[in-house]
């Protein structure tokens, strides 16, 4: 399971928010830092825009926030094509049918953003201590926000946790569909996802532990695995799907249990 990295830090610069920052950094084990100049390699910097991860060696490339409000998400929301994308279709969303997911590998939330903006109860869970908090952080703001984001946000539930063991002593109630994305070398080529990946890798690592991920959620849902793919990668621990649904730059492939809509 990756760990918090020595060499990260959290920065707060807002006697505002010192309190808050005390109990951060000693829940993430983290150094705090009271100015940015202070900050060597990754960072995470506290203050009223929320939590953020920086790189202090590249400072020109900003930081990665979850921002479930405004900027792509928001425009996701509003013109990403509703129940058509690729991620809905995967999962089963047609006609009423919304299953419950559990999203295995959350990350920055974005896939489990929009299935429950189009009515999913997804359950995310997240094992890197400091990506976890990024975004428990952005889904906080989103409840804070009020309205139709809020309402999607409440049909979002963290858990910080190694999916692998959380799955295979689930308490909770069985998930219909499992979502999986595991960090993979070869991603979406976009300056958002180089600059996301770039910062993200020393913490997250290459889940080399992707072919466990993928048999214990087998073993745990009731309907349907979705593997998230390069579309040109091969199939996770060389497991053949059901089927798969291929866009322009990945794939998600599907591994059926039982027909949704049925026990």
């Amino acid at each position: 399971m990756p760990s918090c990295q020595p060499d990260v830090s959290l920065v707060c610069t807002d006697a505002a928010y010192r309190a808050q920052a005390d109990s951060l950094a000693a829940r993430l084990q983290l150094p705090l830092r009271d100015a940015v100049d202070q900050a060597v390699g990754l960072y995470v910097q506290l203050g009223a825009e929320g939590l953020s991860l920086h790189d202090a060696e590249q400072p020109q490339q900003g930081g990665v926030c979850v921002d479930f409000v405004s900027g792509s998400q928001a425009h996701r929301r509003q013109f990403g094509g509703g129940a058509g994308q690729m991620v809905a279709r995967a999962v089963g969303c047609r006609g009423s049918l919304r299953p419950q997911v559990l999203d295995a590998t959350a990350g920055l939330g974005r896939d489990a953003f929009v299935l429950a903006s189009l009515g999913c109860e997804v359950t995310l869970i997240e094992r890197q201590p400091i990506i976890a908090a990024l975004l428990a952080d952005g889904l906080e703001r989103a409840r804070l926000a009020g309205g139709e984001v809020a309402e999607i946000a409440a049909r979002m539930t963290l858990i910080s946790a190694d999916a692998i063991e959380a799955m295979k002593d689930w308490p909770h109630a069985v998930p219909q569909v499992i979502h999986l994305d595991p960090m993979f070398p070869q991603r979406d080529k976009s300056a958002l996802v180089k600059k996301e990946m770039r910062l993200f890798k020393p913490l997250a690592g290459s889940d080399e532990d992707a072919p466990a991920l993928l048999a214990a959620a087998l073993q745990l849902a009731s309907h349907r695995v979705v593997v998230k793919r390069p579309r040109k990668a091969p199939a996770l621990a060389g497991r053949a799907p059901s089927s798969a649904l291929t866009g322009q730059s990945s794939r998600y492939d599907i591994y059926g249990i039982r027909a949704l809509g049925k026990g």
